[in-house]
């Protein structure tokens, strides 16, 4: 692509930061450095129309772990390891609800339940068990009881006849959140360029030279926010992993209010619009998930249109309306501590705030400004 001077005059001159990535930790990023340098000439880059991650394209869940995952990661990481990464959860979650305003994003607190299925007695038992003690290790954070139990209002189907519900637990609007971001950056005075692929970077000095899709430029410092991406630029630990949602048409006096996590978290569901909007399903096929591929699979599809019809929709006629997936970036399962985001100084210029695990909503802004704090 042949640039004209103005072009390069005016955005891509004397960049102090750039910022490859225009999702949650992208653009909180950009909102950071505004705030600690605010005559820094700052350029986002981005390799979708919109944010290509996870960012547009989440169930909009402003949770921080469901019972059985709390206990799963006790499994593989620390006591203390764990309450920091809730403790990182609920203060991301604060700050972007400052940042945005919880109108702006429509932020509704209806809590959130975690169902077992029929087949799931063991786990619910587990739980049940070590529903006092994870609520006395999450005291100091909460100053109250976070796992209740409660019983199945929503008349879902297969499942026991009680949930586990957190009174804490919320949901937002993510194209409001991300429309908002947008406008909040812009009206900053920071740029953002779409539609251009970073295809690699290299450090001299005091700068770091950046090779795109469209043009080569300078930036003095660069901060890499592509989570599930991140592997395409970077040598860090961190695996795409697919996601893939429907969203039902709107349905009429639907009673489904709150956040609901099933089979270990690996399925959830939400009200938005008086639709069901239904994600997961990851574990049917971890390898064929862990793809930077955002289209959708027909084992995956079905199975979600399945559990609509025997379990959260059983006597409600419903249509789908739409299907899409995205793309997180995750650590190995099988190693202990993967759970931790990875948020690092690379070398001298360049920076990364990456691996968020699925928690985008809750940690993203956090991560942000982590970024920034190295910086």
């Amino acid at each position: 692509m042949h640039l004209s001077y103005w072009e390069i005059k005016s955005w891509l001159t004397h960049i102090d930061f750039t910022i490859v990535g225009s999702g949650i930790v992208g653009l909180s990023c950009a909102l950071q450095l505004k705030k600690r340098f605010p005559k820094a000439n700052i350029l986002v880059l981005e390799k979708g129309i919109l944010p290509q991650g996870a960012s547009t394209k989440n169930a909009g869940f402003a949770c921080f772990g469901s019972l059985s995952e709390i206990l799963d990661d006790l499994q593989t990481h620390a006591q203390q390891d764990v309450l920091e990464l809730i403790k990182k959860r609920v203060e991301g979650l604060k700050l972007l609800r400052k940042t945005l305003g919880d109108k702006t994003i429509n932020y509704k607190n209806h809590g959130g339940y975690e169902l077992f299925t029929e087949n799931d007695s063991e786990l619910f038992q587990h739980c049940l068990s070590k529903r006092e003690s994870i609520n006395n290790m999450l005291q100091p954070i909460f100053k109250d009881d976070v796992f209740n139990l409660h019983d199945n209002i929503f008349n879902f189907k297969n499942i026991k006849n009680q949930y586990v519900y957190n009174p804490f637990e919320g949901q937002i609007d993510t194209g409001k959140m991300m429309e908002s971001l947008m406008h909040l950056v812009l009206k900053k005075g920071i740029k953002i360029l779409n539609s251009i692929q970073v295809e690699r970077f290299s450090e001299a000095n005091n700068s770091v030279k950046l090779k795109t899709s469209a043009f080569e430029f300078s930036t003095s410092k660069l901060l890499i926010a592509t989570n599930g991406f991140a592997s395409q630029l970077i040598n860090e630990k961190v695996n795409p992993a697919r996601a893939q949602v429907l969203i039902t048409k709107p349905i009429k006096d639907l009673h489904i209010k709150g956040t609901f996590h099933l089979d270990k978290g690996y399925y959830y569901f939400r009200n938005i619009d008086n639709r069901v909007l239904f994600g997961g399903g990851r574990h049917l096929d971890f390898k064929g998930e862990e793809t930077m591929d955002l289209n959708e699979t027909t084992l995956i599809q079905n199975k979600l249109e399945a559990l609509l019809k025997s379990t959260i929709l059983p006597e409600t006629p419903f249509e789908i309306d739409q299907r899409w997936s995205g793309i997180m970036g995750v650590g190995s399962r099988k190693l202990s501590g993967q759970k931790k985001t990875i948020v690092k100084q690379l070398s001298n210029n360049v920076f990364c705030g990456v691996r968020l695990g699925g928690m985008g909503i809750a940690i993203g802004s956090l991560v942000g400004k982590e970024l920034v704090d190295l910086v």
